[in-house]
């Protein structure tokens, strides 16, 4: 064991502990796979990576770094806010992308390429590995499971990037933050929720809200929620980059949202999360803001 740098950041908010955080151990070099799951497991946050330098593959592809994802009882190929806060860490601790102002990292899906816009970084969406709307079954079963009608589901998909996600519009972001799911009946499925913000107090049409310039002072379209089965019964994860940018893909695509827009998520459990998308040619970008909270060294 030695003593490693480490931070502890907040992604998708500029205010410190209103988003989503992430342990970010800087140097994982002779770390094993197992001594990363006890050390992610011990932090009690939903995810650890762990950054390392990028294999010889990666680095002839461009990849600036590499690194590895970790959540409570498994490694994770893909996830969203752990690129942007290790990207953040990186950058932090004086690391030195090969193009100044993008950042190539390699993780379990291969490459990932970042963008610094402004004071906030963004990262490319992966494709999909599964789209196209579920299965009727799993939309009732949704349904029930939220306390909603069948009817306030107004579209539906999967949004399958790694973690496995089902998308679904309701009516209103009103609906969407008033949600008390049943734990019992959404067993096994990860299930995002989204809301468009209404506009002058009505409800925008058939969820296709252009508008971040909507009523919300803010300038938010949507509300997003996101549920998963956790440990000990249904959670909820406070702002969820992995399907924002699902959710992206799919809104844009079928034109149910606009080429730019900004979602909240988090308010729910007093977070204050921010997603910033972005449609550029064939590429969706998703960011936000990242913190550092706290700034050490740990024994590994």
């Amino acid at each position: 064991m030695r003593q490693r740098p480490y931070l502890q950041v907040d992604v998708f908010t500029p205010e410190p502990y209103r988003g989503n955080p992430l342990a970010v151990v800087l140097d994982g070099e002779g770390l094993t796979a197992e001594a990363m799951q006890q050390f992610t497991d011990w932090t009690h946050l939903s995810e650890a990576t762990f950054v390392l330098p990028p294999t010889p593959e990666g680095r002839a592809a461009g990849a600036d770094y590499r690194v590895r994802i970790f959540s409570p009882g498994r490694e994770l190929p893909f996830a969203g806010h752990p690129p942007l806060g290790s990207c953040h860490a990186w950058l932090q601790s004086g690391g030195q992308p090969r193009v100044a102002g993008r950042v190539v990292q390699e993780c379990g899906v291969g490459l990932v390429a970042l963008r610094q816009d402004d004071d906030r970084l963004a990262f490319a969406a992966p494709p999909l590995i599964k789209s196209g709307p579920l299965d009727e079954a799993d939309v009732a079963r949704i349904a029930q499971g939220l306390g909603v009608a069948r009817s306030d589901i107004l579209h539906h998909a999967w949004c399958d990037n790694g973690p496995n996600w089902r998308g679904v519009m309701l009516r209103s972001a009103a609906q969407v933050l008033a949600l008390k799911p049943d734990g019992a009946i959404l067993a096994g499925l990860d299930v995002g929720v989204v809301g468009p913000t209404a506009e002058g107090g009505a409800s925008a049409p058939r969820g296709k809200v252009g508008v971040v310039g909507s009523s919300d002072a803010d300038g938010i379209a949507f509300d997003v929620r996101a549920f998963f089965p956790g440990n000990n019964g249904l959670a909820e994860d406070p702002v969820t980059g992995s399907l924002n940018a699902a959710l992206a893909q799919w809104l844009i695509g079928a034109g149910l949202a606009p080429a730019r827009y900004v979602a909240s998520q988090g308010t729910a459990l007093g977070r204050a999360g921010r997603v910033h998308v972005e449609q550029d040619g064939a590429d969706i970008w998703v960011g936000g803001h990242t913190v550092t909270c706290i700034s050490g060294t740990v024994r590994l």
